[in-house]
């Protein structure tokens, strides 16, 4: 009977063991005590809960609405918030005050965010990214670091993804390879680039700001940088690309056992005693020797053919096409063939000119803006279009067959890379048919659209004036330095 009491008796204590708590003193000690019992009277209506108006509209300051700022919505001109305190969300009879609180540098840097043009219309996926933005993934003895934009800041970004790297002198970007293709303009500085092919070729050569090169998807390749240092943009074919996904030979020997490494090698334990126990990514080593050739090694394979290259010295390239409001410097597989379906145009525009309203049928554009300031608008269909500003080290992307401009909104030339995943860029290649000359392109100007639409036809569409339909041009502009006139 004794044990069967004893389990009784435990029964009978355990909810009050439950309900106790484990430590009491500590429970009261770190329990806050209230100070005062709410009244019901907050609840809901009551008399006794009296409003207080207050003028909201006097903002501690003032502000003032900037040149463009009164205009019809629709004229959409850019609005500089840049010398004004208070920058507000008005255009023409559109919006009103913003008391606050107002981080006052986002509205001077996305004025079109703040106060878009009255042609903005419904949502637009997102098409910018400030590479500032970035969590930068910084290397090993103060040897550089890299940041990139992908889907996970631009969702519509699927298929091509950007990675912003710098090397000081004697940094490696350590030997790796992807399972997407590398293209790579290079912003300043200089670099070393050396690789091998699945043939046992090898690579090697001495790159400047200006230059490209490329690499297919799993041709393994390091970059070290050159006296002075270097940074670099680099595209991939991938808008999922991550830098902490590439394959690194310090993870192939840190991965594999050691004696699979010796039979594989034909080596002693050993001589794994030191290896690194995980990725370098970026590590300060040995300078790279001046002379290139004392890095020029040469199995059986022989060397990548010229014409297999995977370097293309641009910055000694004329620009492609010199115009009254700017030019442009185009880079494809027909100049550069190992780059296959990256198809490039460095892109300069000039003060109050802009990159003309087009399409591209067959590829999303990726975008990198170097120097000035710059508006994107975009139509999606569906009655839906917004307009997005772009500033040095930002991200652009627009998806395929959307119209697009970019405008220079600054007083400084903007300067932009403007990558497809085409076999060539518009205007570069010419096709042969028939016995007839035909220039083949992958966008389409809307200028040289209506252009070369029957003039009855744009005139009925759009109810536009015979004058105006005579003026339109027949031939693509790609920069227009156009004068706007009341």
């Amino acid at each position: 009977m004794a044990p069967l009491l004893t389990l009784l008796t435990t029964l009978t204590l355990i909810p009050h063991l439950l309900a106790a708590p484990l430590n009491p003193r500590s429970a009261s000690s770190t329990s806050p005590t209230p100070t005062t019992t709410t009244p019901s009277t907050l609840l809901g209506y009551n008399p006794s809960n009296v409003v207080i108006n207050e003028d909201t509209d006097a903002i501690p300051g003032g502000y003032t609405l900037v040149p463009g700022q009164t205009d019809a919505a629709t004229v959409g001109a850019y609005l500089d918030f840049n010398n004004v305190a208070n920058p507000q969300p008005i255009r023409g009879s559109k919006g009103g005050t913003e008391p606050g609180p107002q981080e006052q540098e986002y509205a001077r840097l996305n004025p079109d965010k703040l106060a878009p043009p009255g042609t903005d219309h419904g949502s637009v996926s997102n098409a910018q990214w400030p590479l500032g933005l970035s969590h930068a993934k910084l290397g090993l003895g103060r040897a550089g670091w890299s940041r990139q934009q992908n889907t996970d800041n631009i969702p519509a970004a699927t298929e091509m993804a950007g990675v912003n790297m710098r090397l000081e002198e004697g940094g490696y970007r350590e030997l790796h390879w992807h399972k997407a293709a590398e293209w790579a303009y290079i912003f300043n500085g200089s670099v070393r680039v050396q690789a091998m092919n699945d043939n046992g070729e090898t690579f090697v050569d001495d790159l400047n700001a200006g230059d490209v090169w490329f690499f297919p998807a799993g041709v393994p390749h390091s970059l070290q940088g050159l006296a002075g240092g270097v940074e670099f943009l680099l595209v991939f074919d991938d808008g999922s690309f991550s830098e902490d996904n590439t394959f690194l030979a310090s993870e192939v020997f840190a991965r594999n056992p050691k004696e699979v490494l010796s039979k594989n090698f034909n080596l002693p334990l050993s001589a794994w005693d030191n290896i690194p126990p995980g990725e370098l990514f970026i590590f300060p080593g040995t300078k790279a020797p001046a002379d290139i050739s004392e890095q020029n090694v040469i199995g059986p394979g022989g060397i990548v053919p010229v014409q297999n290259s995977y370097s293309y010295h641009l910055s000694k390239q004329a620009p492609t096409f010199n115009l009254e409001g700017g030019n442009i410097k185009i880079i494809d597989p027909t100049t550069f063939p190992i780059a296959a379906l990256f198809s490039a145009a460095v892109v300069t525009i000039k003060p109050g000119a802009i990159r003309e309203i087009h399409w591209h049928t067959t590829s999303d554009e990726w975008n990198f803006f170097i120097a000035g300031r710059a508006r994107i608008g975009i139509y999606a269909a569906a009655n839906a279009a917004q307009t997005f500003d772009y500033n040095p080290g930002d991200c652009g992307y627009i998806p395929k067959a959307m119209t697009h401009y970019v405008e220079n909104v600054g007083q400084d030339d903007v300067i932009f890379i403007e990558v497809l995943q085409a076999d060539h860029f518009s205007g570069e290649l010419f096709c042969i048919a028939f016995g007839v000359r035909m220039l083949i392109g992958t966008d389409i100007s809307v200028g040289q659209w209506v252009g070369l639409t029957p003039p009855q036809i744009v005139a009925d569409t759009l109810n536009l004036t015979e004058s105006t339909v005579s003026s339109f041009k027949k031939e693509k502009q790609y920069i227009v330095q156009g004068a706007v006139v009341n």
